[in-house]
């Protein structure tokens, strides 16, 4: 009898012990939110002109008085297209969109949000927010660029942060291009950590899905079967809620670099959009 009882004490030691353990690492994932999200990285590797492109180097002002870094590409275009990068590294990891964008006709404006690269200050999601505030209106105060001249895209956290601001500038963006995005951050925490309860501890909305259902403007999705951070079907339930006229294309290749993989038909299908919906004259 006593040894089924030290059995079933030193079973009970163990469950109390995973309790404790699992309760301690919910509490520090709820704590580490923010370094889980944001990766950034401060030093620039590259910059336009090492793929032969020329480029104005720009600072701007933040409502809340922070000061952004971006790089301005022009293309001898009157459209402008307003890049919102993903949440790892900073704007010199992104010159293979630069390019391809530059390549299509269209001036680009490309910036580091908060605590990115040599933007001051630390992310947070209404950070973010802010941070894309003040590059549309740096577009149109300071490069006096007209509202329906400028497209909004993103790609991955930055797809987020696109469709945010699509729907604040509802009435004046000329279309919005949304790639590789989670249809929100709650949505995306349950599928990459399906053991934690990340709808009850998660602070971060980033809540795509909530936002495309309000886009009016002509809206270009494309995403990866392939991806392996963000799963193909939040592509395709933001691609499902959205309002037309819409085009979806499905990339190959890794969430990081499906665009570019995905060679001619991703490259045709995007200038077909931005001819068809936008007046570059």
């Amino acid at each position: 009898m006593s040894s089924i009882l030290r059995i079933v004490q030193s079973f009970f030691w163990i469950l109390l012990g995973v309790a404790v353990g699992y309760i301690l690492l919910v509490f520090l994932m709820y704590l580490l939110q923010g370094k889980m999200i944001y990766h950034p990285q401060k030093s620039l590797s590259y910059t336009p002109e090492d793929v032969g492109l020329s480029y104005d180097d720009i600072t701007f002002t933040t409502e809340d008085g922070l000061s952004l870094h971006g790089w301005y590409i022009p293309a001898d275009s009157n459209i402008t297209v307003l890049y919102f990068h993903g949440n790892a590294g900073n704007i010199s990891g992104r010159l293979q969109t630069i390019q391809l964008l530059h390549d299509l006709g269209v001036n680009v404006f490309i910036f580091d949000y908060r605590g990115y690269g040599k933007s001051d200050g630390r992310p947070s999601e209404e950070g973010t927010y802010k941070d894309a505030r003040a590059a549309w209106d740096y577009l149109e105060s300071e490069r006096n660029t007209e509202s329906d001249r400028i497209v909004i895209m993103g790609r991955s956290l930055g797809g987020a942060v696109a469709s945010w601001l699509a729907v604040q500038k509802q009435s004046a963006v000329t279309a919005t291009i949304i790639e590789s995005t989670f249809i929100s951050a709650a949505d995306l925490g349950a599928d990459l950590y399906p053991w934690l309860p990340v709808r009850s501890i998660i602070k971060y909305d980033y809540n795509t899905i909530e936002n495309i259902k309000q886009i009016e403007s002509p809206l270009f999705m494309a995403h990866s079967r392939d991806d392996e951070i963000i799963p193909y079907y939040h592509g395709k339930s933001l691609f499902e809620a959205a309002n037309s006229p819409k085009t979806f294309v499905e990339l190959q290749g890794s969430h990081g670099s499906g665009f570019w993989e995905t060679g001619e038909k991703y490259r045709r299908a995007l200038r077909q959009f931005l001819n068809a919906n936008t007046r570059n004259q």
